[in-house]
């Protein structure tokens, strides 16, 4: 009914008796299609309201993936990151041309507030870089005015994932990389060179897959990477 448009975001099931009715199915089997498609986000009751449709945005619809992401192993986030760096690769191209003045300034706000933490190699300063970092790639995400792109994008770079990431980046002067690099692809974006700006991103995308694969042996179910003494470095 939904998908076919007899149902259209915004619009009240009719009642139980008459679906079930309609369906040939039982109340207990209707009510589990119900509870299934509310986990969904296609659903929604509302207490003493009955149940309605949600708005269908992608945002939703597609919320059930970061979950996905947040589960899988230290070896399935190489592969999790490659596909976020395809997406967020053709995500800054297709910004370029789209991002608004409003936006960059943004984009530099987030890079300024944490200019004077990136060259502090402990880690008291990961959170803040981390959500810096989050916040930069969604404005980014935004900026391509594609809800779909930006809710993939939103999930594949799930919170959970990224601070596990983060906590595994130890060596020196891996946050003032970080930080350089996002400086180079704002920089794109500045004068919406398309092309360059999307080989600023797939490079520094790839840096963090890279660093990922070298280091998922040594990347526990905590995303901590066990530390090594410099002498033994040496």
């Amino acid at each position: 009914m939904i998908t076919r448009g007899g149902l259209i975001p915004g619009a009240r099931l009719p009642i139980e008796r008459d679906l079930a009715t309609e369906f040939a199915v039982s109340r207990g089997s209707l009510r589990e299609g119900v509870r299934a498609l509310v986990m969904m986000g296609v659903l929604e009751t509302r207490q003493g309201d009955g149940t309605y449709v949600t708005s269908l945005g992608a945002d939703l619809l597609f919320a059930p993936l970061e979950l996905i992401v947040d589960m899988q192993t230290a070896a399935n986030s190489a592969h999790i990151q490659a596909v976020r760096r395809v997406l967020e690769s053709e995500a800054v191209t297709l910004a370029a041309t789209r991002i608004t003045e409003d936006q960059l300034s943004m984009a530099r706000a987030v890079l300024d507030d944490i200019e004077d933490l990136v060259d502090d190699d402990s880690t008291k300063h990961h959170e803040r870089v981390m959500e810096a970092d989050i916040a930069f790639h969604r404005i980014i995400a935004q900026a391509t005015d594609n809800p779909v792109l930006e809710a993939l994008i939103s999930a594949l770079s799930s919170r959970t994932l990224r601070a596990r990431v983060w906590r595994a980046m130890s060596e020196r002067g891996v946050m003032r990389v970080a930080q350089t690099e996002h400086r180079s692809i704002l920089a794109e974006l500045e004068v919406h060179d398309s092309d360059r700006a999307r080989i600023r991103m797939a490079n520094h995308l790839l840096g963090v897959e890279r660093f990922i694969e070298d280091k998922v042996g040594a990347i526990d179910s905590d995303g901590v990477v066990p530390q090594v003494d410099e002498a033994s470095e040496r």
